[in-house]
């Protein structure tokens, strides 16, 4: 698995999905749909930014990596 997400990329993949995940787990109860796929969707930004390896931009030939 090569890098293709970067610096950047993951600093506001990761901010992003944190605060989405974030949000999705307090409105839990009121809206359970919503909060599953916002946890999925929070979740996988900060899985995509930890690891700095994205697999839709590896399918689209996407590469943020700072040369």
């Amino acid at each position: 698995m090569q890098r293709n997400v970067g610096r950047t990329d993951r600093t506001v993949r990761v901010t992003t999905g944190a605060a989405l995940l974030g949000a999705s787990l307090l409105s839990g109860p009121k809206a359970p749909l919503k909060s599953a796929a916002g946890t999925t969707i929070g979740g996988a930004m900060i899985a995509t930014g930890a690891t700095g390896h994205c697999p839709a931009y590896e399918l689209a030939d996407v590469d943020t990596l700072e040369s």
